[in-house]
């Protein structure tokens, strides 16, 4: 479950959320001034987050250097092109009868 919270509530029951987010395995979003500015997650899944994080950068890499010789405008344009094709498409198969 995500919980969220005010930073003053967070400060004032840290143990009571440490135990939530240990034993529970929830994970609580810390606002400060109505808007989120952390999150506190347990260990387990914040290691995943990590190594998701690090094969994603890997991934990212792999690709820029992959289309290193594309030029931006062309790379542009055929993504965009393919975003149309697929709206196209969604929306056909919606309006079948």
């Amino acid at each position: 479950m995500i919980t969220e919270t005010s930073a003053v509530n967070f400060r004032q029951n840290l143990g009571e959320m440490i135990n939530c987010v240990q034993y529970r395995h929830d994970s609580i979003v810390i606002n400060k001034d109505g808007k989120p500015v952390a999150a506190l997650v347990d260990a387990r899944l914040f290691e995943r987050i990590r190594r998701m994080q690090g094969r994603f950068d890997a991934l990212c890499q792999r690709i820029e250097t992959g289309f290193s010789d594309v030029p931006e405008a062309s790379g542009l344009a055929e993504i965009e092109a393919a975003v149309a094709l697929e709206r196209t498409s969604v929306r056909a198969s919606t309006n079948k009868p």
